[in-house]
């Protein structure tokens, strides 16, 4: 059984879209990085080691080009403690400053979500930037302690521009973010998930794990 480690039911309502699969309540250690990959990666082989069964975990942020990537990986704490209003405003000052005018550039931005597979056994895990060297070093050591266990990752990203909060659906930085014309916010659930950065990714998985 294919589990997904969430307590998001609209997460799992949009895999199933793609693929058959469960969810599986699981808190595994979100370790700090700079690097979604490497996330989603450590906790997809925590949650296998915990569940036995084959498991997806995702990890996803905003990107913003005027902030060099910012909030990234810290979304979800930044959206948390300055609020979304603050991040969209953080980029028209960072885009300002940098052009001389807050009307020369678009600010542009990215949702991107990378999605962890693990199931305990051997595959191409490329591409895998996530523990190599802790990897190896434990295959020399003999040790057992997950980090030889390989994962595939699968990257999803849908590009917009970053704009004063429009529309009342979504969660998180939907209202901000404008993808041809129009929010997250301001879209259905169905015209959201047919462009999602995690529908996407889970759809790139879906083809290679027919294959699997």
């Amino acid at each position: 059984m294919l589990r997904y480690v969430t307590t998001n039911d609209g997460k799992v309502r949009e895999a199933r879209a793609y693929i058959e699969c469960e969810p599986l309540d699981y808190d595994y250690t979100e370790i700090q990085s700079p690097n979604i990959g490497t996330i989603a990666a450590h906790g997809a082989r925590e949650a296998y080691a915990h569940a036995g069964d084959p498991v997806l975990v995702d990890d996803a942020g905003l990107f913003v080009d005027s902030l060099s990537g910012f909030p990234g990986p810290y979304s979800s704490y930044v959206e948390d403690t300055l609020g979304i209003e603050r991040v969209g405003r953080l980029a028209a000052e960072d885009e300002a400053a940098e052009n001389g005018d807050d009307t020369g550039d678009t600010h542009r931005a990215a949702f991107r979500c990378v999605l962890a597979y693990c199931d305990g056994g051997e595959f191409d895990a490329t591409p895998d930037p996530v523990d190599r060297a802790n990897r190896a070093l434990a295959a020399a050591d003999g040790a057992d302690d997950g980090t030889d266990v390989p994962v595939k990752l699968f990257e999803g990203t849908v590009r917009g521009r970053i704009v004063s909060p429009r529309g009342d659906g979504g969660f998180g930085y939907d209202p901000i973010f404008e993808h041809d014309g129009t929010t997250l916010a301001e879209m259905s659930t169905e015209e959201k998930n047919a462009i999602s950065h995690r529908g996407r990714a889970v759809a790139k998985f879906g083809e290679w794990f027919v294959e699997r």
